[in-house]
Formats: C-alpha cells, sequence, structure tokens
C-alpha cells in the first residue's frame, strides 16, 4: 500500500502534465526563430521550453564549476593549514 506522500507526488505530477499539455496546446502558433545563420520555423511552446531547459543546464553548469571551484580552494586551505602544523612539530 502506498503512503500520502506517494499520492501527492503522482496528483502534482498529473497537475504538472495537464498544465504543459494545456500551454503547449494553446501555444502551438508556429513562429520563426533566427539564432546566428540560423533560420527556422517551430512552434512556440516548443520554443520556449527549449529556451528554459537551455537556461537550467547553463545554470547547472555554472553551478557545478562554482562549487567546483570553492571544493578546490578548501581543499588547498586544508592541505595549507596540515603543512603548517607538520611544520611546527
Amino acid at each position: 500500500m502506498r503512503d500520502g506522500g506517494d499520492m501527492v507526488t503522482l496528483i502534482l505530477l498529473i497537475i504538472i502534465i495537464a498544465v504543459v499539455a494545456a500551454f503547449s496546446a494553446q501555444n502551438a502558433t508556429p513562429v520563426a526563430v533566427s539564432f546566428l545563420s540560423w533560420r527556422f520555423e517551430a512552434s512556440l511552446a516548443l520554443v520556449i521550453v527549449l529556451s528554459l531547459l537551455a537556461g537550467i543546464i547553463a545554470g547547472m553548469i555554472l553551478l557545478s564549476w562554482l562549487r567546483l571551484k570553492r571544493s578546490l580552494r578548501q581543499k588547498r586551505s586544508s592541505d595549507t593549514d596540515r603543512t603548517k602544523i607538520s611544520q611546527m612539530k
């Protein structure tokens, strides 16, 4: 038997799918898209979704890079502290 959390997740998923389907149906009008030397037509909903995905991917890459940079800085700081302690002995 499922607990309440699974049911809430399922209901939220169904609502999100319904909203996305309604959005896509209402924004199916083709629009012209120009990017650098490319030019093509696609539905407005597809253009918006692809733009959103590109933003999410760019944000994830930036966040990963910042976390890696912070982790390396903390590791260097930790190594420096260990070196100082071992030199004091």
